[in-house]
């Protein structure tokens, strides 16, 4: 049986393979070419011929397909065609492909059954139980809150992530710098909500010390909703806030093609007897996920929502999906160039505070050959520090908005946070979260996919 290659000598072999079939002639190996892979004259012919013959040991190891030299150096990187690499990872995708669904599948499920689930999917990749709750305790509200681009819709994700090794499922975050009211953690690749729980329970302690806590995290990935963060905070009585930069999906005014995240804001502040204002927003007309939704249900878009790869405006889902999304705002006339901007104030928070990748250097949509390494800020603001009567000042502007007159009778005014706590109510009366059938297909096959219970 042929002996097991080393990552370096894995990394040796798809590089050097490479250099090989890119030369004419073996005149053109060339002095640096062999110290880069670690051979002299007599041992170049020699290890080609062995590393011809080698396996690697993990099929469950998975590389990028920017393959950089061996020894790292700083020069470009070779590319690889992913017909080039040895070993590939089964897709979930794949995987999946082998499950019909049966007919007849219940579209809602009770509350704890869908966590149940989204746990016992994360567990199955090797996540540890208590990252893989913190992950579906985000997700679970998303869906509750009526956010279902961002719950259930998302999950999949987060596994294909930890499956790939682009996220590492067991990692915990890092302080690398601290003032006493801020703070630069390293989120060490590791699960979003861990990194995200982890950064604001910090920004809130700070918080209650000095009256302001500010802490940026690189090394992040996926999040789930904005808003969870922030609303952690104020159920502690403080404002919070919190952003992220995600993969680039928008292009910016007068651009055809994308270069900035959905990059979200979250703002959320404590008003009288739990009713918060909670702001939780893409700086885009709309988050990638709700256009998912719509090609998933074979449904056309709004106008306005996205372009195609040629730049004009579509109502097609899949063509919007490949093109990008506009900025808030849509297009300039409409004044999108103001969501652009918000856009990149994100970016001036998460990827650029806090040395992660920013813009169109995000990892693309939906990619697992490398890691995402995103930038997040989480800021917790102690009102008690200022004027006193915050809370009563805050009930009295949310409830004067909601006492107008509305213009349609049927459509009262609402404030940010009345339409998620509108939902979470429809959800407990109805003892269940509803989703669309197409969905609850999916997560079945998911689940046979990994081996575990599917939701009854």
């Amino acid at each position: 049986m042929p002996h097991a290659l080393t990552r370096r000598q894995h990394l040796q072999k798809m590089w050097l393979t490479q250099v090989v079939r890119g030369c004419a002639a073996k005149r053109l190996m060339t002095r640096r070419t062999r110290k880069l892979c670690g051979l002299d004259n007599e041992q170049l012919t020699s290890t080609t011929q062995q590393l011809s013959s080698c396996y690697h040991p993990s099929s469950s190891t998975s590389y990028s397909n920017r393959v950089p030299s061996p020894l790292g150096n700083s020069r470009s990187p070779i590319l690889l065609s992913r017909s080039s690499l040895s070993t590939k990872m089964p897709q979930l995708s794949d995987e999946k492909a082998k499950f019909t669904a049966p007919d007849g599948l219940s579209t809602k499920y009770r509350v704890e059954e869908v966590h149940r689930y989204m746990v016992d999917c994360m567990t199955a990749v090797g996540t540890p139980q208590a990252h893989a709750a913190a992950l579906a305790d985000v997700l679970v509200a998303a869906d509750r809150r009526g956010h279902y681009s961002h719950g259930l819709n998302r999950l999949e994700m987060y596994v294909n992530d930890v499956k790939q090794k682009v996220c590492d499922g067991n990692a915990e975050p890092t302080i690398t710098k601290e003032s006493v009211s801020t703070a630069l953690v390293n989120g060490n690749n590791g699960l979003g909500p861990v990194v995200g729980n982890f950064c604001m329970d910090l920004a809130i302690k700070k918080a209650k010390e000095t009256g302001i806590g500010w802490v940026c995290t690189r090394g992040s990935n996926h999040y789930g909703i904005a808003g969870w963060y922030s609303m952690r905070a104020t159920k502690e009585g403080l404002l919070g806030m919190s952003v992220t930069n995600t993969s680039p999906l928008v292009a910016p005014t007068r651009a055809k093609k994308a270069a900035l995240g959905t990059n979200p804001i979250s703002v959320s502040a404590p008003g009288k007897d739990g009713d918060d204002f909670v702001l939780d927003m893409a700086t885009c007309v709309v988050a990638v996920g709700k256009i998912e939704v719509e090609r998933r249900k074979n449904k056309p878009i709004p106008e306005g929502w996205a372009i195609d790869k040629d730049g004009q405006i579509t109502t097609d889902a899949t063509e919007g999906m490949q093109g990008a999304l506009m900025p808030l705002g849509g297009p300039e006339l409409h004044s999108g160039y103001k969501g652009y901007g918000l856009g990149m104030l994100v970016e001036v928070f998460c990827g650029i505070m806090s040395g992660g990748q920013y813009g169109p250097n995000v990892r693309k949509w939906m990619n697992t050959d490398r890691e995402a390494d995103l930038g997040q800020a989480f800021m917790a603001l102690d009102p008690s520090f200022f004027a006193p009567g915050f809370e009563d000042r805050m009930s009295d502007l949310m409830n004067h908005c909601r006492n107008m007159e509305p213009a349609d009778a049927s459509k009262p005014v609402l404030v940010a946070g009345d339409p998620e706590r509108q939902h979470i109510n429809k959800v407990e009366q109805d003892g269940g979260i509803t989703y669309h059938i197409n969905q609850i297909n999916d997560s079945w096959k998911l689940a046979k996919a990994l081996g575990i219970k599917p939701m009854e």
